[in-house]
């Protein structure tokens, strides 16, 4: 799962990001709240946590930016503000969940775990379109009684695309999130994996499709046969 943590504090950044890490999540970090905003509305993130406090930007203002521009990633707010009227604020600029610093770690893994949930997961934990099934804790991928194990990579292309089912994905939002914003991921890698996508949804004889559209990206289909 990949989450962004915007926090201009390094010392509690730094601990953050390797708590999460620990717990299996690829965090980028940005201190800046402007390019914090940037990074939200590239809409590749499964969470974000997010401080109020920021240079440039504050938490209210990104949140609120990114709510008007369709970014529909769940947000947690951070903030050293506990009066109520800094929570409802938050609350209404478009966060779903804040906390009020210090907290405790256990706290703020189990909100990012109850805001992942939140998606389209199935009650089971598994993520559905059209035929098809995805069971992200298995890496299995099921259209009716057939079923294959996918790769990390095609598994995370899938779900993906799942998550934004209804939206043209370009290339370069593809790159960023299954590769990461360090990666020299060329496009043609993004090409490739695609290619091995559709072998699986093929193998497991599938109506579903990724569709290419010409010059933007690719998309998820049903055809409903």
């Amino acid at each position: 799962m990949r989450l962004l943590l915007v926090e201009d504090e390094k010392r509690m950044a730094q601990a953050l990001c390797e708590i999460l890490r620990q717990e299996k999540y690829d965090v980028d970090h940005y201190a800046d709240g402007l390019d914090g905003l940037y990074a939200v509305e590239t809409g590749v993130y499964d969470l974000v946590i997010l401080d109020v406090m920021l240079p440039r930007k504050n938490g209210f203002e990104i949140a609120q930016e990114a709510r008007k521009k369709g970014i529909k990633t769940p947000i947690l707010m951070l903030t050293a503000k506990s009066e109520l009227d800094d929570k409802v604020t938050g609350l209404d600029c478009g966060a779903d969940d804040y906390l009020t610093k210090p907290f405790m770690t256990m706290e703020l893994l189990a909100r990012l775990r109850a805001l992942g949930r939140r998606n389209i997961n199935t009650p089971d934990g598994t993520l559905t379109f059209g035929d098809i099934t995805l069971n992200k804790d298995t890496s299995m991928l099921i259209c009716g009684e057939n079923s294959v194990r996918l790769s990390e990579k095609e598994l995370r292309i899938l779900e993906y695309l799942i998550a934004n089912q209804g939206q043209i994905l370009t290339r370069e939002q593809l790159a960023v999130k299954i590769w990461g914003y360090d990666s020299d991921t060329e496009y043609n890698n993004v090409e490739v994996y695609m290619s091995f996508a559709r072998k699986k949804l093929n193998f497991v004889k599938a109506n579903t499709e990724i569709k290419a559209v010409r010059g933007i990206g690719y998309e998820l289909r049903y055809d409903h046969v």
